[in-house]
């Protein structure tokens, strides 16, 4: 922006600048960022800004964000994590016979209910719902649980 724009143009000439002669234009007079919030800001923060110091709940220690990680798939979606070619073998398998499905190694670890499945099918996963577990059974499939 080239000097004959800014505002400082006009101001040019008056003392101070329009800042005021008694309480003078300092650079940082109440603290920089956030300075002050529990002393001469302590009003502002507590009106605008109700909780924002001190802490809730309880520490824990070393988290280690893996253990709770849990993935998930919808029985209409399983045979996605599946191996190309899966849904025809189960439909082609001989009575007895099924494929199996790894969702562990498809990055899967829980197996929830909703959808249809009409293939047997032998699914390996850490978690299944009730409702998953009951329509695999029902057709003919089974669950095993792995680590």
């Amino acid at each position: 922006m080239p000097s004959r724009l800014s505002k400082n143009r006009k101001k040019r000439g008056h003392v101070s600048a329009g800042h005021g002669r008694i309480g003078k234009h300092r650079s940082h007079p109440g603290g920089r960022g956030n300075a002050g919030g529990q002393h001469h800001h302590r009003i502002m923060m507590d009106k605008y800004h109700p909780g924002y110091f001190g802490k809730v709940g309880m520490r824990h220690y070393h988290v280690l964000k893996n253990r709770k990680y849990c993935d998930s798939v919808n029985l209409d979606k399983v045979f996605s994590c599946a191996a190309p070619g899966t849904y025809e073998a189960a439909k082609s398998a001989p009575s007895g016979k099924a494929p199996v499905i790894d969702l562990v190694a498809a990055g899967k670890f829980k197996l929830l209910g909703n959808g249809q499945i009409n293939v047997p099918v032998i699914v390996k996963a850490k978690y299944f719902s009730k409702l998953a577990e009951k329509k695999i059974v029902a057709a003919g499939g089974a669950c095993i649980l792995t680590a």
